[in-house]
C-alpha cells in the first residue's frame, strides 16, 4: 500500500519507513503537497488528524500523520504538544539545541525527573476511513546530553526499557521500545 507522510521533518520520514517497510512512504513533497498544516489542536490525536485530513484531502492519497512530544511530570506535562516548539522565542541556536537548553533550565533543582514520549499517528483514507493509534514509552530527563544518535530530546531522554538514552541506542533499539515504534505497531494490528 501507498501512504504519504504528512510531515516534512526527515527524521519522522526515515523512522516511518524503517517502521513500516512494507509499504510504501512517500513524502508529502513527493506526493505533491507543499503546504504547511498548522498544529492547532489541543491534542496529540487532533494535531495528527488535522494533517492527516489536509495532506489527504490534497493528494487524494491515504496520509498517515503523527503528532507527538516529551511529557514531563514536574513541568504539568510539558512541553507536551508544544515540543517542537518549546524554545522557540530562546533557540536562535537551532531548534532541536535550543529545546533541549531550555528543558534543562526548566528542571534546575527538580528532584522528579519523571516523563514520557508520547505519539499518536492518524492515517486518513480518500474515502473517509480514519485510524487512530498511540503509543508511550516511560524515562527519566537526564541532567545533561548523552548520546550522538537520534533527535529532538532524545540525548535528554534516558529510557527505562533500554537503560540509556535514546540517544544512545541504535535506530532498530529506538524503534522496537519508541513511542512512535508503538504506535505504528498498533496501526498494523489495525490494518
Amino acid at each position: 500500500m501507498q501512504f504519504v507522510a504528512a510531515t516534512g521533518n526527515k527524521n519522522k520520514l526515515r523512522e516511518f519507513k524503517e517502521i513500516f517497510p512494507e509499504h510504501e512512504i512517500l513524502s508529502a513533497a513527493e506526493a505533491g503537497f507543499l503546504g504547511e498544516v498548522e498544529e492547532t489542536g489541543e491534542t496529540f490525536a487532533e494535531n495528527a488528524l488535522l494533517k492527516a485530513r489536509a495532506v489527504c484531502k490534497a493528494t487524494a492519497l491515504p496520509a498517515l500523520a503523527d503528532d507527538s512530544g516529551l511529557c514531563v511530570d514536574a513541568l504539568c506535562g510539558a512541553p507536551g504538544v508544544y515540543s517542537a516548539r518549546y524554545a522557540s522565542k530562546f533557540a536562535p541556536e537551532g531548534w532541536d539545541k535550543g529545546n533541549r537548553a531550555f528543558l534543562l533550565k526548566n528542571l534546575e533543582g527538580v528532584e522528579n525527573r519523571r516523563a514520557h514520549f508520547a505519539c499518536c499517528i492518524a492515517l486518513v483514507f480518500p474515502d473517509g476511513r480514519e485510524l487512530i493509534a498511540e503509543g508511550r514509552t516511560e524515562g527519566t530527563i537526564l541532567h545533561e546530553n548523552r548520546g550522538t544518535g537520534g533527535f529532538g530530546y532524545d540525548s535528554l531522554f534516558f529510557s527505562d526499557d533500554l537503560g540509556k538514552s535514546f540517544a544512545e541506542a541504535s535506530e532498530e533499539e529506538k524503534n522496537a521500545v519508541s513511542h512512535r515504534g508503538r504506535a505504528m505497531r498498533k496501526l498494523k494490528e489495525m490494518l
